[in-house]
């Protein structure tokens, strides 16, 4: 089984791209903290995002944001031009959550959303939870 799940800090801002037939690709670097001997060191992990995760990653994180990366291990090599031969190994991300606390500007921007998808739910019929429908 290949997976891994990490959570650390973005080194820099996303590298964001798109490929020919219109895919997002966003790439970036995670700063994953290690305790080794009692130190405290990090691994710079390079992580590359697709799709829908890849736009909403480079639309909320930025350099400094704390985020969790699940995916797996995709390895590689490449030649130098000296000749030596270097291996090389990345996180395709399957899923990266959003490990900050939200900002002023995108808590409206939920509540708003939040809104707009409690009218939904009481047009369909649905009505509100009140606390006191909870059993205690």
């Amino acid at each position: 089984m290949n997976s891994t799940n990490l959570t650390g800090r973005l080194t820099r801002d996303i590298d964001m791209r798109y490929t020919q037939s219109g895919m997002a690709v966003a790439r970036f670097t995670l700063a994953v903290d290690r305790i080794s001997k009692g130190k405290k060191d990090a691994d710079f992990i390079n992580i590359t995002a697709f799709g829908s995760q890849a736009e909403n990653a480079n639309q909320y994180l930025h350099k400094g944001s704390k985020c969790g990366v699940t995916g797996s291990i995709k390895t590689g090599s490449y030649e130098k031009q000296d000749g030596t031969r270097v291996n090389t190994f990345e996180i395709w991300a399957e899923r990266v959550e959003f490990l900050d606390s939200k900002s002023k500007a995108s808590e409206v921007t939920v509540e708003r959303q939040g809104f707009e998808q409690q009218d939904k739910y009481q047009q369909m019929g649905f009505r509100p939870v009140d606390d006191s429908d909870i059993p205690l």
